[in-house]
C-alpha cells in the first residue's frame, strides 16, 4: 500500500512539474526577440500509477515531465525553403539588372547614347556645310571619339558587373561550404545531447537557421531519418541521420558534409568574356555542379544567369570531321560576321566531349552570309573520337536563355559591326581634304593589342570566300576597342568629305556627308531599325527584364510574408499566449503548494495528536 505520506509526494511532483513549465514560459519570454528561436513547451503526462491491495485497485502518483520540446510545423518549413529559393533568385537578379540599365540612362542627369549620337550627327551637319574648315573637321572627329568613349565605358561596366557577378559567385560557394560544415558539425552535437534522451532545442533552431540561408542561395531539400538498433531494427536509439540536399545532389548527410570548389576556365566561353570566369566543381568527385542550370534558383543561379546569359543565343551547328585536327562546322546558328561571339581561342563541346581550339575560320557565300566554320583543334583526334564526332551537335558555351551581360555585350558589337561597316563602305570610296584616296584606312575601328587601328577594307570584300578569326575583319571590332581613326584623330585633314573633287565647287563638296547622315534614321542598321534606334531596343530589353525580376521578387516577397506568418503561427513566441501560460502554470503552482500545506496540517495532527 501507498506510504503514509504518498498525498505529499503527489503534491510535490505537481510543484515540480509546474516549475519546470514556468521556467520555460520565462525563456519563450526572453527570447520572445531572438531570431529563429523556436517556442518550447513542457509536455507532461499522469506518473504511473501504483498497485494497492484494497478494492479500487490503483492509484495515481501525481505529474511527470516527459520533455522539453520545440513546435515546429515541417510542412510550413518545407514550403517556405521551396520559396526562399526564388526570393533568392529574383532579388539577386533585380539588383544586377538595376546596375545595367544604369548604362543606357538617357537623360540630363547623365549624356547616354542619343545625346551622343545626335551630337556627332549634328557635327557631321555642320561638316557639311564647312568640310573645308579644321574646326569642323575636329568637331566632327571629336564627336565620334566620344561615340566610341561612351561604348568603350559600357562594355568596362558591363565587364565590372560581369567580374563582381563571378566574384561573388566564389564566396557563395565558400559561404554554403561554411554552411556544410556547420551543419555537420551541429548534427554531431544534437545526436550527442538526443541520444541521451535530451532535446537539443537551441541547436535545431541553429541548424534551422542555417537551412533558412542555405536556401535562398540553393534549392534546398531537408529529410531527417531515425537512427536504429542494428539488432532490433524496431529500436530507435535517439540519434537522427540529418540530410542536406543542395540541387539534387547531397551535401550533408550526417556527421559528414562535401564541399565545393571554384576552377577558373582556362578558355572564354564568348568573345568579350572576362578571363578567370569560375565553374564550380564537387570537391571530392570533380564533377560539376550545374548552379546555372535551368532547373536550378536561388541567388546563385541568378548570378550565373547574370553572368553568362546570352538569350540562348549561343554558337551550334552540326559536325563534320575534315581531319584528325579539324573540324568543320555546317548548318551553324550565327550567319553573319556581325552577330559573331564565340572567342578566337576556346573550346568546342560535341556529343558532350570537349575539344580545344586554336582558331578557326569561316565560309561566306556571295551574299555575305557564313555557310560553315572550320575549326583547328589544338590536340589531334583518335580515329574512336572521329567516328563518335561526325555528325553529331556542337557548340560553344551553353545555351542560358536569360539577358546577361553577354547578350548586351553581343547586341553592342553586333550595333558597332554594321554601323561601322556602312559608316566606313561610304567613306573609302572618297577623297581627303588635299584630294587623295581615304581607301587605305578605316575612320570606325578598334585597336589590337599593340594599339595599332585595324583595317577593315571594303564589308563585302571577303564575300565567296574564307576569311580567319586572326584576319582583320569586323568580328575585331568590339565596345571594347572601338575608336575614331588615329590618322584622323592627328589629322583631320585626312576625313573625307567627298567621293570626288569637282574643281569648279571647291572644297566644299559634301556627298559622302550626306549619305553618312541617312545613316542616322534612314538606314536598316539594327535590328530592323535605324542607328537612333540602337538604345530602345537596349532599354526595352534590360527594362523588360528589370520589370520581370521586380514583379516575381514582389510576388515571391508576398509568398514568403504569408509563409512566414504560418510559420510562426505554430513556433513564433506570442507575448499573450506566453503571459496567459504563466497564470496557468502559476495557478497550477499555487495549487500544488496549497496541496502540501493541507497534508502538511493532516500529517501534524496524525503524528502529533494522534500517536501513541
Amino acid at each position: 500500500m501507498p506510504s503514509t505520506f504518498f498525498g505529499l509526494t503527489i503534491a510535490s511532483s505537481g510543484l515540480s512539474a509546474y516549475q519546470i513549465a514556468l521556467n520555460t514560459t520565462a525563456n519563450n519570454v526572453s527570447n520572445v526577440q531572438t531570431k529563429g528561436y523556436t517556442k518550447q513547451v513542457a509536455n507532461r503526462v499522469a506518473s504511473d500509477c501504483i498497485r494497492v491491495y484494497q478494492k479500487y485497485g490503483s492509484v495515481g502518483t501525481g505529474v511527470t515531465t516527459t520533455s522539453i520540446t520545440q513546435l515546429r510545423n515541417i510542412y510550413y518549413d518545407t514550403k517556405y525553403w521551396y520559396n526562399q529559393a526564388s526570393v533568392g533568385l529574383y532579388e539577386t537578379k533585380l539588383n544586377y539588372m538595376q546596375q545595367i540599365e544604369n548604362y543606357y540612362i538617357d537623360d540630363d542627369s547623365a549624356k547616354g547614347f542619343s545625346t551622343i549620337l545626335n551630337t556627332m550627327f549634328n557635327a557631321l551637319d555642320t561638316l557639311k556645310n564647312q568640310s573645308g574648315t579644321m574646326d569642323a573637321r575636329q568637331e566632327f572627329v571629336g564627336s565620334v571619339q566620344n561615340f566610341a568613349t561612351f561604348f568603350n565605358a559600357t562594355y568596362q561596366g558591363l565587364a565590372e558587373i560581369q567580374s563582381n557577378a563571378n566574384e561573388e559567385i566564389k564566396s557563395t560557394v565558400a559561404n554554403i561550404n561554411a554552411i556544410a560544415e556547420k551543419i555537420a558539425n551541429l548534427n554531431k552535437q544534437i545526436n550527442v545531447i538526443e541520444v541521451q534522451g535530451g532535446y537539443a532545442n537551441e541547436l535545431r533552431d541553429q541548424r534551422a537557421l542555417l537551412i533558412d540561408e542555405l536556401s535562398a542561395i540553393v534549392p534546398t531539400e531537408v529529410s531527417e531519418i531515425p537512427v536504429r538498433n542494428s539488432n532490433y531494427p524496431e529500436m530507435e536509439t535517439g540519434a537522427n541521420n540529418y540530410i542536406v540536399r543542395i540541387g539534387g545532389q547531397t551535401l550533408v548527410d550526417g556527421y559528414e558534409y562535401e564541399t565545393l570548389t571554384c576552377v577558373a576556365r582556362e578558355h572564354k566561353v564568348n568573345q568579350c568574356d572576362n578571363e578567370g570566369m569560375y565553374d564550380i566543381k564537387w570537391t571530392t568527385t570533380g564533377n560539376t555542379f550545374a548552379a546555372g542550370a535551368s532547373s536550378m534558383s536561388g541567388s546563385l543561379k541568378a548570378l550565373f544567369d547574370v553572368r553568362d546569359g546570352n538569350n540562348g543565343e549561343n554558337f551550334t551547328g552540326a559536325a563534320q570531321v575534315l581531319n584528325s585536327r579539324q573540324i568543320q562546322i555546317i548548318s551553324p546558328s550565327i550567319t553573319s560576321i556581325e552577330a559573331m561571339t564565340m572567342p578566337e581561342t576556346g573550346v568546342l563541346t560535341i556529343n558532350g566531349k570537349t575539344y580545344n581550339y586554336t582558331d578557326f575560320s569561316f565560309e561566306l557565300d556571295d551574299e555575305g552570309n557564313i555557310t560553315s566554320y572550320t575549326f583547328n583543334l589544338e590536340n589531334a583526334m583518335s580515329t574512336e573520337e572521329r567516328l563518335q564526332v561526325d555528325g553529331m551537335k556542337a557548340s560553344i558555351g551553353s545555351s542560358v536563355d536569360v539577358m546577361g551581360v553577354p547578350y548586351y555585350m553581343a547586341q553592342m558589337n553586333q550595333f558597332l559591326r554594321s554601323f561601322g561597316s556602312m559608316f566606313n563602305d561610304i567613306m573609302l570610296k572618297g577623297e581627303d581634304l588635299n584630294g587623295d584616296a581615304t581607301d587605305y584606312y578605316s575612320f570606325i575601328t578598334g585597336t589590337d593589342l599593340n594599339g595599332n587601328d585595324f583595317f577593315f577594307g571594303k564589308s563585302d570584300a571577303g564575300y565567296g570566300g574564307t576569311v580567319n578569326c586572326t584576319d582583320s575583319s569586323y568580328y575585331k571590332l568590339t565596345a571594347a576597342n572601338l575608336c575614331a581613326s588615329s590618322l584622323c584623330v592627328k589629322n583631320p585633314e585626312k576625313l573625307a568629305t567627298q567621293t570626288f573633287r569637282d574643281p569648279e565647287s571647291g572644297v566644299d563638296d559634301y556627298d559622302i556627308m550626306e549619305e553618312l547622315a541617312k545613316l542616322k534614321s534612314d538606314t536598316v542598321v539594327f535590328r530592323g531599325g535605324s542607328a537612333d534606334g540602337f538604345l530602345k531596343c537596349m532599354i526595352s530589353d534590360v527594362s523588360i527584364d528589370a520589370q520581370k525580376a521586380e514583379i516575381f521578387q514582389n510576388n515571391f516577397l508576398n509568398i514568403q510574408s504569408q509563409l512566414e506568418t504560418q510559420r510562426m503561427s505554430v513556433s513564433g513566441v506570442d507575448e499573450d499566449e506566453e503571459a496567459l501560460d504563466l497564470i496557468k502554470f502559476q495557478n497550477a503552482y499555487n495549487l500544488s503548494s496549497k496541496m502540501i500545506s493541507v497534508m502538511a496540517q493532516i500529517y501534524d495532527k496524525l503524528i502529533q495528536e494522534t500517536g501513541v
